[in-house]
């Protein structure tokens, strides 16, 4: 029997921001081909702990370690641990005007394709892939040549971001809240695509507050999140019990 790869290995990490303690002696291992859903009350660190892994330069890893590949990540740029196999999906996408969507997306993927000492490609073959991955995920090409997010709804933004997801195709893919702001049809059709794009060499990490999400993709791990560490993993029927007796109601089980 193959054993499944560990893709992010973090271990008793410590973070702070603006010296205030965020993340306290936090734990975490995800495996290739899985899918870990992370839940906590606002203010736990979820966002916080989505930042410090991909690189954030506004917070700061007082000690722990942060593994890809086996490989030490934890005082790297936000840059190399992107080529290194890492994507994160914001929670609010930022508009950048003045710059089209599709330019944005062909830089970001030639500066992937050039860290991984790979050709380049012009505009013209970049145009046929980007519009494979609209055609997967029923998105407008009008999109292409409006300016990064700017006036774009948040169920736009959101998809945008998808997108994304889809043209990198990162190792590990960390979403913070990508279903905050949907309605339940956006909400279905984000679901199927995350599922849609989780595969056995890759690992997906998403930051929720809902039971919706969990029930669309049904993670192989739910882990609950308190006071900057995780208190409690279990699998898909954590997130009813949160919805059913609140988070108070997994602090009494542990």
């Amino acid at each position: 029997m193959t054993t499944s790869k560990t893709i992010l290995e973090i271990k008793n990490l410590h973070a702070t921001v603006k010296g205030k303690n965020i993340i306290n002696g936090l734990n975490l291992s995800i495996k290739e081909g899985e899918i870990h859903a992370l839940m906590g009350k606002n203010g736990s660190g979820k966002s916080t702990l989505a930042k410090v892994i991909a690189g954030h330069p506004y917070y700061q890893v007082d000690s722990g370690k942060i593994f890809i590949n086996q490989e030490n990540i934890t005082k790297e740029e936000p840059e190399i641990r992107s080529h290194k196999g890492i994507f994160l999906g914001f929670q609010y996408p930022i508009e950048i005007p003045g710059v089209s969507n599709v330019d944005f997306l062909r830089l970001a993927y030639n500066s992937q394709q050039r860290a991984l000492a790979k050709e380049e490609i012009d505009p013209l073959t970049f145009f046929s892939l980007i519009n494979q991955k609209l055609e997967q995920i029923n998105m407008n090409n009008v999109f292409l040549n409006r300016h990064v997010n700017e006036g774009f709804s948040g169920g736009e933004k959101k998809k945008n971001e998808i997108l994304q997801m889809l043209l990198l195709n990162k190792q590990l893919s960390i979403l913070d809240e990508i279903d905050s702001g949907l309605d339940v049809d956006a909400l279905k059709n984000i679901s199927n695509h995350i599922k849609n794009f989780s595969h056995a060499n890759n690992a997906i990490l998403i930051i929720t507050h809902y039971q919706k999400l969990i029930d669309y993709i049904i993670p192989d791990y739910v882990h609950i999140m308190s006071q900057g560490k995780i208190i409690y993993t279990g699998d898909k029927s954590t997130a009813a019990k949160i919805e059913k007796y609140g988070y108070d109601y997994i602090k009494k089980s542990n």
